[in-house]
This record gives C-alpha cells, sequence and structure tokens, in this order.
C-alpha cells in the first residue's frame, strides 16, 4: 500500500494544500498498518477501524480551513474512494462505502 498514490485528485488541485494533504495520507497509510497489525476478522471490526481514521480527518479538517481549503464534495468523494480501496485492498470486498467513514463530519 505505500506504493499506491493516495489523496492523488488533491495533491492535483491547487485548492488542497500539500502539507494538510500529506497528513491526510498518513492517516490513510496509519490505517492500513493498523488492518495489517490487528487483522479484522469481519466487517464489524473494520469498521472499528475506518471510523477512527474518519475521526482523525474529522480533526484535520480545522486545519484544511485555516489553510483556505475545506473537505467538500471532491475532497469527500476522494478520501472515501480511498478508504473503500482499502478496504477492497484488504480483502473486504462488501465493505460499504458509506458505512466506513459513518462517523464523518465533512
Amino acid at each position: 500500500m505505500e506504493g499506491y498514490s493516495f489523496l492523488q485528485v488533491l495533491y492535483a488541485d491547487g485548492y488542497y494544500p500539500d502539507a494538510v494533504v500529506d497528513k491526510g495520507r498518513e492517516i490513510l497509510l496509519g490505517l492500513c498498518e493498523r488492518i495489517e497489525s490487528e487483522r479484522p476478522a469481519d466487517l464489524t471490526a473494520l469498521y472499528v477501524l475506518t471510523h477512527a481514521a474518519t475521526e482523525e480527518f474529522n480533526a484535520l479538517e480545522a486545519e484544511f480551513e485555516a489553510a483556505g481549503s475545506e473537505i467538500e464534495t471532491v475532497a469527500r468523494d476522494e478520501i472515501g474512494g480511498d478508504f473503500l480501496f482499502v478496504a477492497r485492498a484488504y480483502g473486504f470486498r462488501d465493505a460499504d462505502s458509506e458505512e466506513l467513514t459513518a462517523t464523518r463530519d465533512w
């Protein structure tokens, strides 16, 4: 997963500051590390991990705003798509895209 280009659309758009997007990438890489180390047995256990990562993105929203940006539709779709990519990459083909980030406030 280290070689995957997380948040590619955000990096390509100057509206999103790279320094903050980098933190989002680290959240996603951290999620991958947790999945690898904790090996969730089912979707319920996976959702616990993805909800925790979503809470980290919730906290990151203030940094986007301070930099004159925000997690809006484009960012929300890109982040959600990367959460779904992670779930599927680790074998959770039936993961619900909305449930993966159900605790989001963005």
